[in-house]
């Protein structure tokens, strides 16, 4: 049994916490800015309601031996604030956010010896306050280090899917070669059938074209037909299924396009790789941010 803290219950965290639940015997904190009354996630396997401690405020949180970070790319200061309480005993920092900048974003917050980048694939989505639902299988692949392995223990039972990989690198950039075409849903405030529309799938392979360059300069092993892998993934999907940029822009919420569509440009700029169509969503993102749809 481990003591594992969730900071950020959104559609990843309320996944975490069915995983977690029904791998067993954990003891599970909910760490959010508002009250949940309960946690009810709807599963391909059953609808599970989840009983775990819920606390609004770093002040009253307890040391535990693991943090599960589920919260947005761009509010690492705000999941930071619960670490002195949580991490008073030395408890070790799992990330699942987008983008492959994982370690720069926690770097003053964490050791590095305790910080472990995940990257995770689980179609899920919030659908009120305190009820959430996993559409599918989910996968995550973590490091195979001493620490991963420790991580992947923490899921065992469950059906989620652990990988461990020597080649990290190129796990992390394949999922944002994956996430660079979700910025065309947002742009276009429609689901991810978008995709399946000839004039849309021109572009996406582009956009995937220019993250696949960067990823190779990066040191990540992505092979030729990354643009078919990725839109095979998303045919795939349910047809009304919604990324979390398009959830967050019909409401009005602020949009990780900078960890995912802004990494991309700034690696290629480090390199030298010009990536106009991904430069042009994240300007686009960025001027209908926060704006009513």
């Amino acid at each position: 049994m481990a003591r594992v803290a969730i900071v950020g219950v959104g559609a990843i965290g309320g996944a975490l916490a069915s995983f977690l639940w029904t791998a067993g015997g954990h003891e599970i904190t909910l760490c959010t800015r508002r009250p949940l009354k309960r946690l009810t996630v709807e599963t391909p396997q059953g609808v599970l309601h989840i009983v775990a401690r819920n606390v609004t405020d770093p002040a009253q949180a307890d040391a535990v031996d693991w943090v599960l970070v589920a919260t947005k790319a761009y509010d690492a200061n705000g999941a930071a604030a619960w670490f002195p309480a949580l991490c008073a005993n030395g408890a070790s920092v799992a990330v699942l956010q987008n983008g492959v900048e994982h370690r720069e974003r926690f770097a003053k917050y964490v050791s590095p010896d305790r910080l472990l980048p995940v990257v995770i694939d689980c179609p899920a989505e919030r659908t009120s306050d305190d009820q959430f639902r996993v559409r599918g299988p989910a996968r995550m692949t973590v490091e195979d280090t001493l620490l991963g392995r420790s991580f992947a223990k923490l899921f065992r039972g469950c059906a989620a899917k652990l990988e461990l990989t020597a080649d990290f690198t190129t796990a992390l950039w394949w999922k944002l070669c994956m996430n660079s075409v979700g910025a065309l849903s947002a742009l276009a405030l429609k689901p991810s059938g978008v995709l399946r529309e000839p004039a849309i799938e021109r572009v996406a392979r582009a956009m995937v074209a220019e993250c696949a360059a960067v990823a190779r300069a990066e040191g990540a092993c992505i092979g030729d037909s990354i643009d078919d892998e990725v839109l095979t993934v998303y045919r795939g999907h349910p047809a009304d299924s919604k990324n979390s940029l398009l959830a967050d822009r019909l409401a009005g919420r602020r949009m990780e396009w900078d960890a995912r569509n802004g990494a991309i440009v700034r690696k290629g700029e480090k390199h030298g790789i010009d990536t106009p169509l991904n430069r042009m969503a994240a300007a686009l993102l960025e001027a209908v941010e926060g704006e009513p749809v």
